[in-house]
């Protein structure tokens, strides 16, 4: 995770050892939401259905025709997003009758409580989604924060980064694209299945970032299996600003690290693709001498999927296949959780 604007770009440079210039960030985040906007700009917006924190519903599909609609990712702990929070706030005050503005907090190492104390410190005024996952895959979240801009024809128009001259310009224009088209708007994206304890593991393989195939079943590799989810960024980013889940991400690895040499188990390292690349998991794993093989979710589908909403968890999987137990947060401050997981099987 890098951290936008002035100085703050800086200061996380440093903190990872990164020589940078004071725009690395920015552009960095930028770059990553502009790839994503090369694949969704001009498609149809997916028809989705969201609650609010208060309780309300909101109908994305129903808006299309009717409204252009303006989705921020955003979360408590993500500096950039709150740097950004005035803007936000004075497009919603501004919006008018012919533009929805919606605040979707990621759900990522964020909870209900903290959002609600969030709101309250920062008079935020807009409806307010905390997402499972399924906004977040559907719309290729990839940064904190990150624009999403539909058009009232129901396509998206621009996906970006940056609070500035392209987003205000794509709000322009959104407002005043054509509705005649909002019927070509895309379904709801089908539902991704999930997988919880006592669940079997699916039969799927995933590239790691050495570019070979990582099988969740391995008929010539029978072991039990434990699945290791990280963010790359979680130890430095997180250490100010939620400095418990910094010291679980800090234990989790260093727990994983000694438990990983034991030969009757193997181990994959499924890292978040949010604010991550398949560079940033090559710098992570050389940082910590990393040995287990890692993966890139670039997508969010196996965070989605596994119900994983924090960093760091874990699941392990018995010499059957099934999912025996989730592990994460708290429990790892305890020295012997994982260790008696493993012995378990």
């Amino acid at each position: 995770m890098r951290r936008a604007g002035p100085g703050a770009a800086i200061v996380f440079a440093l903190v990872l050892g990164i020589a940078a210039a004071p725009s690395l960030a920015e552009t960095s985040g930028q770059a990553l939401a502009q790839d994503v906007g090369r694949r969704l700009v001009g498609t149809p917006a997916p028809r989705m259905l969201l609650k609010t924190i208060d309780g309300q519903n909101i109908d994305l599909g129903a808006l299309y025709g009717k409204k252009a609609v303006y989705l921020k990712f955003w979360a408590t702990w993500c500096v950039p997003c709150r740097q950004q929070m005035p803007h936000f706030e004075h497009a919603y005050e501004t919006a008018g009758s012919d533009l929805a503005v919606i605040a979707v907090d990621t759900g990522f190492n964020d909870s209900l409580e903290e959002v609600q104390k969030y709101r309250q410190k920062l008079g935020i005024s807009m409806p307010i989604v905390i997402d499972d996952g399924s906004l977040g895959a559907a719309f290729g979240l990839r940064v904190t924060p990150q624009h999403i801009v539909i058009g009232r024809d129901g396509r998206v128009e621009y996906v970006g980064h940056l609070a500035d001259a392209r987003l205000d310009a794509a709000l322009v224009s959104a407002r005043s694209e054509s509705a005649a088209d909002h019927s070509q708007s895309a379904a709801s994206p089908p539902p991704i299945r999930h997988y919880r304890v006592g669940d079997q593991l699916p039969d799927r393989a995933v590239p790691t970032i050495d570019g070979r195939r990582f099988r969740f079943h391995d008929s010539a590799d029978p072991r039990p299996l434990v699945l290791v989810f990280l963010s790359p960024w979680c130890e430095s980013y997180l250490a100010t600003t939620r400095p418990a889940v910094a010291s679980h991400c800090r234990r989790m690895r260093e727990q994983v690290s000694e438990l990983a040499q034991v030969p009757d188990v193997r181990w994959l390292g499924v890292a978040s693709g949010l604010w991550a690349t398949t560079e940033d998991l090559r710098d992570y794993r050389q940082k910590y001498a990393v040995k287990l093989p890692l993966t890139l979710d670039a997508s969010g589908t196996l965070f989605h999927a596994f119900d994983i909403s924090e960093t760091p968890a874990a699941l392990v999987v018995d010499r059957t296949g099934r999912i025996v137990r989730k592990i994460g947060g708290e429990e790892l401050e305890t020295p012997t959780t994982m260790r008696s997981a493993i012995v378990a099987l």
